[in-house]
Protein backbone atom coordinates (compact mmCIF):
# COMPACT_ATOMS: atom_id res chain seq x y z
CA UNK A 1 0.00 0.00 0.00
CA UNK A 2 1.38 3.39 -0.98
CA UNK A 3 1.99 5.98 1.69
CA UNK A 4 2.52 9.69 1.79
CA UNK A 5 6.07 10.96 2.32
CA UNK A 6 6.80 11.50 5.96
CA UNK A 7 7.56 15.15 5.27
CA UNK A 8 3.92 15.59 4.33
CA UNK A 9 2.40 13.68 7.22
CA UNK A 10 3.51 16.05 9.93
CA UNK A 11 6.15 18.48 10.92
CA UNK A 12 5.23 19.01 14.53
CA UNK A 13 2.51 21.64 14.00
CA UNK A 14 0.03 19.86 11.72
CA UNK A 15 0.89 21.88 8.60
CA UNK A 16 2.34 18.84 6.88
CA UNK A 17 -0.99 17.05 6.94
CA UNK A 18 -2.69 20.17 5.62
CA UNK A 19 -0.26 20.24 2.70
CA UNK A 20 -0.96 16.56 2.04
CA UNK A 21 -4.68 17.26 1.84
CA UNK A 22 -4.04 20.16 -0.54
CA UNK A 23 -1.91 17.93 -2.76
CA UNK A 24 -4.79 15.48 -3.22
CA UNK A 25 -6.80 18.18 -4.98
CA UNK A 26 -10.41 19.35 -4.55
CA UNK A 27 -11.72 16.73 -6.98
CA UNK A 28 -10.95 14.08 -4.33
CA UNK A 29 -13.32 15.67 -1.78
CA UNK A 30 -17.04 16.18 -1.58
CA UNK A 31 -18.60 19.25 -0.05
CA UNK A 32 -19.80 18.58 3.49
CA UNK A 33 -23.06 20.50 3.15
CA UNK A 34 -23.93 19.07 -0.26
CA UNK A 35 -23.24 15.59 1.11
CA UNK A 36 -25.85 16.16 3.80
CA UNK A 37 -28.33 17.22 1.12
CA UNK A 38 -27.61 13.95 -0.69
CA UNK A 39 -28.67 12.21 2.51
CA UNK A 40 -31.85 14.29 2.45
CA UNK A 41 -32.50 13.11 -1.10
CA UNK A 42 -32.24 9.53 0.14
CA UNK A 43 -34.97 10.26 2.70
CA UNK A 44 -37.17 11.45 -0.14
CA UNK A 45 -36.36 8.25 -2.03
CA UNK A 46 -37.77 6.31 0.91
CA UNK A 47 -40.82 8.57 1.19
CA UNK A 48 -41.83 7.90 -2.40
CA UNK A 49 -41.17 4.16 -2.26
CA UNK A 50 -44.60 2.54 -2.59
CA UNK A 51 -43.26 -0.76 -1.27
CA UNK A 52 -42.61 0.71 2.19
CA UNK A 53 -45.28 1.02 4.91
CA UNK A 54 -47.37 4.14 4.39
CA UNK A 55 -46.88 5.65 7.84
CA UNK A 56 -43.13 5.06 7.55
CA UNK A 57 -43.14 7.11 4.36
CA UNK A 58 -44.88 9.96 6.19
CA UNK A 59 -42.21 9.66 8.88
CA UNK A 60 -39.41 10.04 6.34
CA UNK A 61 -40.98 13.28 5.12
CA UNK A 62 -41.09 14.52 8.71
CA UNK A 63 -37.43 13.61 9.24
CA UNK A 64 -36.44 15.38 6.03
CA UNK A 65 -38.32 18.53 7.04
CA UNK A 66 -36.80 18.68 10.52
CA UNK A 67 -33.35 17.87 9.21
CA UNK A 68 -33.54 20.70 6.70
CA UNK A 69 -34.50 23.07 9.51
CA UNK A 70 -31.35 22.14 11.43
CA UNK A 71 -29.26 22.28 8.26
CA UNK A 72 -30.19 25.93 7.71
CA UNK A 73 -29.96 26.92 11.36
CA UNK A 74 -26.40 25.61 11.70
CA UNK A 75 -24.64 24.79 8.45
CA UNK A 76 -26.07 27.46 6.17
CA UNK A 77 -25.93 29.99 9.00
CA UNK A 78 -22.26 29.18 9.53
CA UNK A 79 -21.46 29.75 5.87
CA UNK A 80 -23.34 33.05 5.90
CA UNK A 81 -21.30 34.11 8.93
CA UNK A 82 -18.12 33.35 6.99
CA UNK A 83 -19.30 35.39 4.00
CA UNK A 84 -20.25 38.30 6.25
CA UNK A 85 -16.81 38.15 7.85
CA UNK A 86 -15.22 38.42 4.39
CA UNK A 87 -13.67 34.95 4.43
CA UNK A 88 -12.76 33.61 0.99
CA UNK A 89 -10.76 30.56 1.99
CA UNK A 90 -11.60 27.48 -0.06
CA UNK A 91 -12.67 24.31 1.73
CA UNK A 92 -10.98 21.01 0.73
CA UNK A 93 -13.59 20.49 -2.00
CA UNK A 94 -12.51 23.76 -3.63
CA UNK A 95 -15.54 25.93 -2.84
CA UNK A 96 -15.43 29.30 -1.16
CA UNK A 97 -18.27 30.00 1.34
CA UNK A 98 -20.19 32.13 -1.17
CA UNK A 99 -19.85 29.44 -3.84
CA UNK A 100 -21.04 26.77 -1.43
CA UNK A 101 -24.10 28.88 -0.59
CA UNK A 102 -25.01 29.20 -4.27
CA UNK A 103 -24.67 25.46 -4.77
CA UNK A 104 -26.75 24.79 -1.66
CA UNK A 105 -29.54 27.13 -2.77
CA UNK A 106 -29.86 25.34 -6.11
CA UNK A 107 -29.83 21.89 -4.55
CA UNK A 108 -32.31 22.80 -1.79
CA UNK A 109 -34.64 24.27 -4.40
CA UNK A 110 -34.65 20.92 -6.20
CA UNK A 111 -35.23 18.98 -2.98
CA UNK A 112 -38.06 21.23 -1.77
CA UNK A 113 -39.81 20.88 -5.12
CA UNK A 114 -39.37 17.12 -4.91
CA UNK A 115 -40.61 17.00 -1.31
CA UNK A 116 -43.74 18.86 -2.37
CA UNK A 117 -44.31 16.48 -5.28
CA UNK A 118 -43.78 13.36 -3.15
CA UNK A 119 -46.21 14.60 -0.50
CA UNK A 120 -48.93 16.03 -2.76
CA UNK A 121 -48.87 13.44 -5.54
CA UNK A 122 -47.90 10.24 -3.73
CA UNK A 123 -48.14 10.19 0.05
CA UNK A 124 -51.24 12.35 0.44
CA UNK A 125 -53.39 10.28 -1.98
CA UNK A 126 -52.16 7.05 -0.34
CA UNK A 127 -53.11 8.39 3.09
CA UNK A 128 -56.56 9.35 1.80
CA UNK A 129 -57.05 5.88 0.35
CA UNK A 130 -56.26 4.46 3.79
CA UNK A 131 -58.84 6.76 5.38
CA UNK A 132 -56.27 9.21 6.76
CA UNK A 133 -57.15 12.59 5.34
CA UNK A 134 -55.33 15.91 5.40
CA UNK A 135 -58.36 17.99 4.54
CA UNK A 136 -58.81 21.46 3.08
CA UNK A 137 -61.20 23.75 4.91
CA UNK A 138 -63.12 24.36 1.67
CA UNK A 139 -63.88 20.65 1.30
CA UNK A 140 -65.28 20.14 4.82
CA UNK A 141 -68.93 19.65 5.61
CA UNK A 142 -71.01 21.73 7.99
CA UNK A 143 -70.55 19.38 10.96
CA UNK A 144 -66.76 19.29 10.61
CA UNK A 145 -66.57 23.06 10.26
CA UNK A 146 -68.72 23.53 13.32
CA UNK A 147 -66.41 21.30 15.35
CA UNK A 148 -63.34 23.21 14.18
CA UNK A 149 -64.92 26.58 14.95
CA UNK A 150 -65.51 25.37 18.51
CA UNK A 151 -61.86 24.28 18.74
CA UNK A 152 -60.78 27.67 17.39
CA UNK A 153 -62.88 29.66 19.85
CA UNK A 154 -61.90 27.53 22.84
CA UNK A 155 -58.21 26.77 22.26
CA UNK A 156 -56.77 28.94 19.50
CA UNK A 157 -58.40 32.38 19.48
CA UNK A 158 -57.38 33.22 23.09
CA UNK A 159 -53.67 32.84 22.27
CA UNK A 160 -53.57 34.72 18.96
CA UNK A 161 -52.08 38.22 18.78
CA UNK A 162 -52.41 39.83 15.34
CA UNK A 163 -49.91 42.60 14.67
CA UNK A 164 -50.47 45.36 12.13
CA UNK A 165 -47.69 46.63 9.87
CA UNK A 166 -47.95 50.34 9.06
CA UNK A 167 -45.90 53.53 9.53
CA UNK A 168 -46.73 53.51 13.23
CA UNK A 169 -46.08 49.79 13.65
CA UNK A 170 -42.85 48.50 12.06
CA UNK A 171 -42.54 44.95 10.81
CA UNK A 172 -42.55 42.66 13.86
CA UNK A 173 -39.80 40.30 14.86
CA UNK A 174 -40.48 36.82 13.44
CA UNK A 175 -39.15 34.15 15.77
CA UNK A 176 -37.14 31.16 14.62
CA UNK A 177 -39.10 28.34 12.94
CA UNK A 178 -42.41 30.03 13.71
CA UNK A 179 -45.33 29.53 11.34
CA UNK A 180 -47.15 32.75 10.44
CA UNK A 181 -49.90 34.20 8.29
CA UNK A 182 -49.38 37.43 6.38
CA UNK A 183 -52.76 39.07 5.75
CA UNK A 184 -53.88 42.06 3.71
CA UNK A 185 -56.81 43.82 5.37
CA UNK A 186 -58.79 46.85 4.26
CA UNK A 187 -60.90 49.49 5.93
CA UNK A 188 -64.33 49.38 4.22
CA UNK A 189 -64.96 53.06 5.02
CA UNK A 190 -61.66 54.74 4.12
CA UNK A 191 -60.49 52.12 1.66
CA UNK A 192 -57.09 52.11 3.37
CA UNK A 193 -55.21 48.82 3.18
CA UNK A 194 -52.56 47.49 5.47
CA UNK A 195 -50.71 44.27 6.12
CA UNK A 196 -50.98 42.27 9.33
CA UNK A 197 -49.12 39.29 10.68
CA UNK A 198 -50.68 36.49 12.71
CA UNK A 199 -48.34 34.09 14.46
CA UNK A 200 -49.52 30.48 14.58
CA UNK A 201 -49.06 29.42 18.22
CA UNK A 202 -46.12 26.98 18.39
CA UNK A 203 -47.49 25.11 21.40
CA UNK A 204 -50.58 23.95 19.52
CA UNK A 205 -50.57 20.79 17.39
CA UNK A 206 -49.42 21.32 13.80
CA UNK A 207 -52.59 19.62 12.50
CA UNK A 208 -56.02 19.84 14.16
CA UNK A 209 -57.71 16.44 14.47
CA UNK A 210 -61.32 16.02 13.38
CA UNK A 211 -63.73 13.96 15.55
CA UNK A 212 -63.07 10.69 13.71
CA UNK A 213 -59.43 10.86 14.80
CA UNK A 214 -58.07 10.13 11.32
CA UNK A 215 -58.65 13.35 9.43
CA UNK A 216 -56.64 16.48 9.97
CA UNK A 217 -56.71 20.16 9.02
CA UNK A 218 -53.57 22.28 8.97
CA UNK A 219 -53.68 24.73 11.86
CA UNK A 220 -52.98 27.74 9.63
CA UNK A 221 -55.98 26.83 7.44
CA UNK A 222 -58.29 26.92 10.43
CA UNK A 223 -56.90 30.28 11.53
CA UNK A 224 -57.18 31.64 7.99
CA UNK A 225 -60.83 30.58 7.86
CA UNK A 226 -61.51 32.62 11.01
CA UNK A 227 -59.65 35.82 10.09
CA UNK A 228 -62.95 37.70 10.19
CA UNK A 229 -63.03 37.04 13.93
CA UNK A 230 -59.51 38.42 14.34
CA UNK A 231 -60.18 41.51 12.18
CA UNK A 232 -63.83 42.42 12.77
CA UNK A 233 -65.40 45.02 10.47
CA UNK A 234 -62.42 44.79 8.12
CA UNK A 235 -62.26 43.46 4.56
CA UNK A 236 -60.02 40.39 4.47
CA UNK A 237 -57.84 40.24 1.39
CA UNK A 238 -55.09 37.87 0.35
CA UNK A 239 -53.47 35.80 3.07
CA UNK A 240 -50.63 33.29 2.97
CA UNK A 241 -48.55 31.16 5.29
CA UNK A 242 -44.83 31.74 5.72
CA UNK A 243 -42.06 30.51 7.99
CA UNK A 244 -38.64 31.90 8.95
CA UNK A 245 -35.45 30.08 9.90
CA UNK A 246 -32.77 31.93 11.87
CA UNK A 247 -29.13 31.42 12.75
CA UNK A 248 -28.93 28.98 15.66
CA UNK A 249 -25.28 28.01 15.33
CA UNK A 250 -23.75 27.59 18.77
CA UNK A 251 -20.34 29.28 18.87
CA UNK A 252 -18.68 29.46 22.26
CA UNK A 253 -15.81 31.85 22.85
CA UNK A 254 -13.55 30.80 25.74
CA UNK A 255 -12.69 34.37 26.69
CA UNK A 256 -16.34 35.49 26.96
CA UNK A 257 -17.30 33.51 30.07
CA UNK A 258 -15.69 31.91 33.07
CA UNK A 259 -17.61 28.66 32.72
CA UNK A 260 -19.52 26.64 30.16
CA UNK A 261 -22.95 27.41 31.62
CA UNK A 262 -22.43 31.15 31.35
CA UNK A 263 -21.14 30.76 27.80
CA UNK A 264 -24.18 28.74 26.76
CA UNK A 265 -26.56 31.26 28.33
CA UNK A 266 -24.81 34.08 26.51
CA UNK A 267 -25.00 32.28 23.19
CA UNK A 268 -28.67 31.37 23.62
CA UNK A 269 -29.48 35.05 24.08
CA UNK A 270 -27.73 35.76 20.79
CA UNK A 271 -29.60 32.97 19.04
CA UNK A 272 -32.97 34.35 20.13
CA UNK A 273 -32.40 37.26 17.76
CA UNK A 274 -30.18 35.53 15.21
CA UNK A 275 -30.27 36.74 11.63
CA UNK A 276 -32.77 35.19 9.27
CA UNK A 277 -31.25 32.61 6.90
CA UNK A 278 -34.32 31.14 5.15
CA UNK A 279 -37.83 32.17 4.20
CA UNK A 280 -40.41 29.49 3.35
CA UNK A 281 -43.66 30.54 1.68
CA UNK A 282 -46.66 28.75 0.27
CA UNK A 283 -46.55 28.45 -3.49
CA UNK A 284 -49.62 30.62 -4.09
CA UNK A 285 -48.13 33.67 -2.37
CA UNK A 286 -48.16 36.76 -4.59
CA UNK A 287 -44.82 38.13 -5.71
CA UNK A 288 -45.31 41.48 -3.96
CA UNK A 289 -46.02 39.78 -0.63
CA UNK A 290 -43.01 37.52 -1.09
CA UNK A 291 -40.77 40.45 -1.97
CA UNK A 292 -42.01 42.43 1.03
CA UNK A 293 -41.25 39.59 3.44
CA UNK A 294 -37.81 38.98 1.94
CA UNK A 295 -36.99 42.68 2.13
CA UNK A 296 -38.07 43.00 5.76
CA UNK A 297 -36.06 39.91 6.69
CA UNK A 298 -33.01 41.04 4.68
CA UNK A 299 -33.12 37.91 2.51
CA UNK A 300 -32.75 37.40 -1.22
CA UNK A 301 -34.32 35.18 -3.86
CA UNK A 302 -31.76 32.44 -3.15
CA UNK A 303 -32.92 32.34 0.49
CA UNK A 304 -36.65 32.02 -0.35
CA UNK A 305 -38.31 28.66 -1.02
CA UNK A 306 -41.92 28.15 -2.12
CA UNK A 307 -43.82 24.88 -1.79
CA UNK A 308 -47.27 23.53 -2.61
CA UNK A 309 -47.15 21.24 0.43
CA UNK A 310 -47.99 22.55 3.90
CA UNK A 311 -45.07 24.30 5.54
CA UNK A 312 -43.28 22.40 8.30
CA UNK A 313 -44.03 18.80 7.40
CA UNK A 314 -42.37 17.84 10.66
CA UNK A 315 -45.98 17.80 11.83
CA UNK A 316 -46.40 14.49 10.03
CA UNK A 317 -45.07 12.81 13.17
CA UNK A 318 -48.68 13.07 14.38
CA UNK A 319 -49.78 11.00 11.38
CA UNK A 320 -47.01 8.47 11.95
CA UNK A 321 -48.21 8.08 15.53
CA UNK A 322 -51.72 6.99 14.53
CA UNK A 323 -52.84 3.63 15.87
CA UNK A 324 -53.48 1.84 12.59
CA UNK A 325 -52.54 -1.83 13.05
CA UNK A 326 -54.50 -2.66 9.92
CA UNK A 327 -51.88 -0.96 7.74
CA UNK A 328 -48.92 -3.03 6.51
CA UNK A 329 -45.81 -2.80 8.63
Amino acid sequence: MSSLPSSRLGDGDGRGLDRAVEDLGPDRFGNRELSWLDFGARLLDLAEDDSLPLLERAKFLAIFSEGLDEFFQVRVAGLKDQVEAGLRTRSPDGLRPSEALRAIAGRVGELVARQSEVFVDRVLPALAEAGIGLCDWAALGEADRGHLVEVFERQIFPVLTPLSVDPGHPFPYISNLSLNLIVRVGDPVSGEERVARVKVPPLLPRFVVLPDGERFVALEQLIAAQLGTLFPDMVIGEHYAFRVTRNADLALEEDEADDLLSAVEMELRRRRFGRAVRLEVEGAMSSDMRDMLARELDLGDADTFATDAPLDLGGLWAVYGLDRPDLPE
